[in-house]
């Protein structure tokens, strides 16, 4: 950890004392990134949780307070829909307050919403309380990647930016925990507890957060070198890369503020979508990735799961809530592969297989429900169905889930990255409400195998997409990608 205090008057020191061979060696990775990264995430973990513990919930919601299968459906898928409004906002609040702070802001809103839900007492309050948790959810996708991407070295960087991901799946995990863990409780205490469970982290993680760093390329669009300067020192491999990345910085700040509106994401950043080809490419690829990620099903999952597993014969709600938790326990470690491969074998081979796999087991899971449609008691339909499941949020985490975030945010230009990372998240928000609010009513219409036989063509269709599309980025700096999309 001395690596990253030390002094500039250390570095020929430092080079002197290395034996002639070592030149070329790697050197050590340095571990505070990763601490900043883990500390900024963390608040993934609340927003994963918010959006998931609705699945187990909603049996003791309706048992308690009446709610219909209308409400319930609502409440379940709108939290997506509205948490477009802190998608909109956190590219513009992050380059205004800052990274750090706009974190602490995302942590005070799911405080107050899942307070809000503890405490409720009807429906209107209920949908109070899951519009601000909403825009909390936006706020958590949009600032978690950047604050990880713009603080990690390349070495690093596609590790650190799988993080929040990693959390999201650790939050609904969590989720599934507490629905398995309170539902022994009468009705009326079990999903207040569920939610209540989530508030308590929320002080200490805001408080946690103030002592992190500020990004050191939003300090740079501020003209706070020196501070960026010193950030770069503390979360660089080495001091020579800390020069080489303030070095890049600086040219992107400088040509974003002499032709393309500054830092502040005025009008002439956005007229670069209309004028210059690697900006349109980069900005129709965070859009396309973040539409596939979502249309292709996986909340129809995370949401329904209990619902799903129903229909295909289980019939105990211990035993639907004890596979949720399966569910979440093989999705949060399907993360943890992508992890430590994102900077092995690169985003690209990652998502392909991912979407792949998503492909095969969609139809498999769609097959099942054509083939045995009613079947009651059956243990192999059943587990023929769990595995199918599992074998879906597996291929889907183990690429397409974090690869998706990790992509779209080291692609963006810096002056467009704020409010583009916005773009990309309210177009991921949108199609998982859509997913959300319409699946009950969409295997109504088309039965519970062409829903999932659907979902099976749009994950075929990302695979395509990201087969003819998309460059690999592993081992680029941030400041590259422009020129990759321009020439690729």
């Amino acid at each position: 950890m001395e690596q990253q205090h030390r002094p500039d008057s250390e570095a020929p020191l430092l080079a002197a004392s290395k034996p002639d061979g070592a030149a070329s060696s790697s050197p050590p990775r340095n571990r505070f990134p990763f601490f900043c990264a883990v500390l900024a995430s963390m608040t993934s973990v609340l927003m994963g949780y918010n959006v998931a513990v609705m699945s187990g919930a909603q049996i003791f919601m309706a048992e308690d307070l009446g709610v219909s299968d209308t409400q319930i459906e609502l409440l379940s898928g709108a939290i997506n829909i509205y948490s477009l409004v802190g998608a909109l906002l956190a590219g513009w609040t992050s380059d205004r307050l800052g990274r750090r702070l706009t974190i602490v802001l995302t942590n005070g809103f799911f405080l107050v919403g899942p307070l809000i839900m503890t405490l409720a007492g009807g429906y209107t309050a209920l949908m109070a309380g899951r519009f601000i948790s909403g825009i909390g959810v936006g706020y958590a996708l949009v600032i978690a990647p950047i604050y990880a991407a713009e603080i990690a070295p390349a070495s690093s960087r596609g590790l650190l930016s799988s993080l929040p991901e990693i959390f999201i799946n650790t939050g609904v995990m969590l989720s599934y925990v507490s629905n398995f863990a309170f539902s022994a409780l009468p009705a009326h205490l079990a999903w207040r507890l569920m939610f209540a469970a989530g508030v308590v982290p929320t002080v200490f993680l805001a408080a946690g957060v103030l002592t992190m760093p500020e990004s050191p390329r939003w300090l740079a669009m501020k003209g706070r070198l020196d501070e960026a300067k010193a950030v770069l020192d503390r979360t660089s491999d080495t001091l020579a890369e800390a020069e080489q990345r303030l070095r890049e910085i600086e040219e992107v700040v400088d040509a974003g503020s002499n032709g393309a509106g500054g830092s502040n994401g005025g009008g002439g950043t956005w007229n670069e979508v209309a004028t210059k080809a690697g900006v349109r490419r980069v900005l129709a690829t965070v859009l396309a990735l973040q539409f596939f990620q979502q249309a292709s099903g996986i909340d129809s999952v995370v949401l329904y799961g209990p619902r799903v597993l129903a229909m295909a014969g289980v019939t105990s709600n211990t035993l639907l809530l004890g596979l949720n938790v399966l569910f979440g326990v093989a999705k949060a470690g399907s993360i943890l592969i992508a992890m430590a491969l994102a900077d092995r074998v690169g985003r690209r081979p990652l998502l392909l297989v991912s979407t792949g796999g998503m492909t095969a087991s969609l139809l498999v899971l769609g097959s099942v429900f054509a083939a045995f449609a009613g079947a009651k008691d059956d243990a192999a339909v059943a587990a023929v169905a769990v595995a199918a499941v599992v074998a879906f949020v597996c291929t889907f985490s183990v690429g397409f889930g974090p690869m998706a975030w990790v992509y779209s945010s080291e692609i963006l230009p810096l002056r467009l990255r704020g409010q583009g990372a916005g773009l990309g998240t309210a177009m991921n928000r949108v199609m998982s409400g859509i997913v959300t609010m319409t699946f009950i009513s969409l295997y109504g219409a088309i039965t519970m195998a062409g829903a999932f036989y659907l979902y099976a063509a749009v994950a075929a269709a990302s695979f395509v997409f990201i087969y003819t599309c998309l460059p690999e980025t592993r081992g680029r700096n941030l400041e590259d990608m422009e020129q990759l999309f321009r020439t690729k």
